[in-house]
């Protein structure tokens, strides 16, 4: 007799080893979006583009003094062509956000540009919005910003992303060498 456990005994221990899970596939590209996670998206840019047009930078007027209403935004009256850029920034996120939102509540596949291209829009105008708030910007440097970030965005959603090749070749090289030791 020795300290080895009877044979049952190890079979049992065996059999309840645990076994090795299959890896998860990793996801790639804007196609395998859930619309629902796309909806969270698309309503956060709605709320958020929706208190950038009701709550200005630079603030309000607060009394009827110096020709001024109350009320009126301090932007429009000391820099014109920075207010209206802001506000159709403002107004370019919430119109396409909800655009996006009313194409997938109504069941647009993910992939369609009705649901990309009003993506790409609404998040790069949060941009604008950010960018021309800012006081000592050129408002020209701004909208090329814009048009840069526009692009990209929309380049990377409409790119289709391929399953990287390099695992793939390591599971080769790894079946190779494993087949000549």
């Amino acid at each position: 007799m020795g300290n080895a456990a009877p044979h049952h005994q190890q079979k049992n221990q065996e059999e309840t080893a645990p076994q090795p899970q299959p890896q998860p596939q990793r996801h790639h590209g804007w196609d395998r979006n859930d619309s629902n996670t796309l909806l969270v998206v698309a309503t956060l840019i709605t709320a958020l583009t929706y208190q950038l047009g009701t709550n200005l930078p630079g603030g309000y007027y607060q009394d009827d003094s110096n020709g001024h209403v109350a009320g009126d935004s301090i932007l429009r009256d000391k820099h014109r062509k920075r207010y209206w850029l802001f506000m159709t920034a403002s107004w370019m996120g919430f119109g396409n956000s909800m655009l996006m939102t009313l194409a997938l509540l109504t069941g647009v596949p993910v992939a369609s540009r009705l649901v990309r291209w009003p993506f790409a829009v609404a998040y790069s105008s949060l941009v604008l919005a950010f960018i021309s708030s800012q006081a000592n910007t050129w408002l020209v440097m701004d909208l090329l910003i814009w048009i840069f970030v526009l692009v990209l965005l929309y380049a990377a959603i409409s790119l289709k992303n391929r399953e990287p090749r390099w695992p793939a070749a390591v599971d080769k090289m790894r079946a190779f060498f494993i087949f000549r030791l």
